[in-house]
């Protein structure tokens, strides 16, 4: 079996690589991160009725 050419081994692992990224970025992108629930703490205070006189 003869070796590839240095050209063919930098492709293929430049290919090999940017499929990588590619997938891992495509899979992040299809299932986003939940946003945090808002916590108690995090509220707005309820606005007090003021009755106009």
């Amino acid at each position: 079996m003869t070796p590839w050419p240095d050209r063919a081994v930098i492709l293929a692992l430049l290919i090999t690589l940017g499929l990588c990224f590619a997938l891992v970025f495509w899979s992040v992108r299809l299932n986003p991160r939940p946003e945090p629930q808002l916590q108690w703490r995090d509220r707005q205070a309820p606005q007090a009725m003021v009755k106009p006189l």
